[in-house]
């Protein structure tokens, strides 16, 4: 690339950059709190290896103290995470056409017991238990993109009661122990509560959830779309006058109950390829808990998606879209792929891994930024294929909402 082209990429990114900032982090009210802003994301986008203050500084050339200004940016200056991620939010939502929002976990690893929620955590996908935080994000994925929106970090054990623990993490006394669970449901109550936000259905995967149920019961009190794919134990009711409890496997070994659907999908050869799918012919509900409002009384449509080589055992999905064509819910299923694929790309190349710090405010301001130089890189930076969907390089864990 000539002087002359790369001076001209530079202004176009300084130009880019300095309107998302604006528009991002205009609930800054200091103008140093916005310079060091546009460092620290620039840092996530351009540094290479660990994303830190120090390498930070480095990568832009600034004197040493640098390092210091940024870490107090993100660990000790008074800016709302919160407020950005909103804005986060809207602006992702009005870059494409969204039509999916999505959950799933990410397990930090991390060495002692010093950084903030960091306890033992069994991850299900290996069934090796490690040293973690562990994260649940927040993804809108439209129909170019798949966006890191919001995160939460799960506290436990000492984390949720024990005081000197607790001051020294800075941790607000709001914020207690609770499952992964309702960190979903928080999700759907503050989508539900911010205007401008699309109203599209919630793709989860609840196969390996501690407490797939009261997610489910969660959702239908919250009256929302949702395609979700289930253990094979889910319990639900099938039969209208006198309802049978069984599970969705069960009952989808009937074969008087289900209809087929012969999907076909191009494979990465481009060859087309036949995707046995079966829909219950009827209507299932979930058992009613013990209050009311609990949405007992509304109607799912289930699927079962077969492995064409049979290798592999069926996947049993629970949606609320009864009106749409299997096609369209089969497209909705994939979602979960796309957000795997942002996830490998938060972590081997935006720093999601990364954060040094101990406080809570702190892990909170590091993952906010992580998700802006990911919207932003990916609505006016060059992304190529390759740097989207290479696999992560760290050893970090990802896997369903539980």
């Amino acid at each position: 690339m000539s002087s002359c082209r790369a001076r001209a990429t530079a202004a176009d990114e300084g130009r880019h950059m300095q309107t998302f900032l604006e528009e991002i982090f205009r609930p800054f009210h200091r103008p140093e709190q916005r310079r060091w802003a546009q460092v620290y994301l620039r840092g996530l986008i351009h540094v290479s290896g660990r994303k830190t203050p120090r390498s930070m500084a480095r990568s832009e050339q600034l004197p040493p103290k640098a390092a210091q200004g940024l870490h107090q940016f993100i660990s000790a200056s008074p800016w709302d995470w919160e407020a950005v991620r909103r804005r986060l939010a809207l602006r992702a939502a009005a870059s494409a056409a969204p039509y999916a929002w999505t959950v799933t976990e990410l397990l930090i690893p991390k060495r002692g017991e010093h950084s903030v929620g960091v306890h033992p955590c069994l991850d299900t996908a290996t069934g090796r238990t490690v040293n973690c935080q562990r994260a649940v994000g927040l993804f809108l994925v439209t129909d170019a993109q798949c966006f890191p929106v919001d995160w939460s970090l799960v506290l436990d054990g000492s984390w949720g009661w024990d005081p000197e623990r607790r001051l020294r993490a800075r941790i607000p006394d709001e914020e207690t122990a609770r499952p992964a669970g309702a960190c979903v449901l928080d999700y759907v109550t503050r989508v539900a509560a911010q205007p401008g936000l699309p109203r599209v259905p919630w793709v989860l995967d609840l196969t390996r959830s501690e407490d797939a149920s009261g997610i489910l019961v969660g959702l239908a009190r919250h009256r929302v779309d949702i395609v979700c794919e289930v253990d094979p134990g889910q319990i639900v009711l099938a039969g209208h006058r006198a309802p049978t409890v069984t599970t969705i496997g069960k009952l989808m070994e009937e074969h008087n109950t289900r209809q087929p659907y012969a999907m076909v999908r191009q494979t990465t050869d481009g060859r087309s390829r036949t995707v046995p799918l079966y829909t219950y012919a009827g209507t299932a509900r979930l058992p009613r808990r013990s209050t009311g409002g609990d949405g007992g009384g509304r109607g799912y449509r289930l699927l079962e998606l077969l492995d064409p080589d049979g290798r592999q055992p069926a996947r049993y999905w629970i949606t609320t879209l009864a009106d749409r064509c299997a096609e369209r819910i089969l497209t909705l299923m994939r979602s979960r792929t796309a957000v795997r694929a942002t996830l490998t790309a938060l972590q081997k190349r935006y720093g999601v891994l990364d954060f040094e710090g101990r406080s809570f405010p702190g892990w909170h301001r590091h993952m906010t930024m992580t998700a802006a130089a990911y919207v932003y890189q990916h609505l006016h930076g060059h992304v190529t294929p390759a740097q989207a969907t290479a696999p992560a390089t760290a050893p970090a864990l990802a896997g369903a909402v539980g």
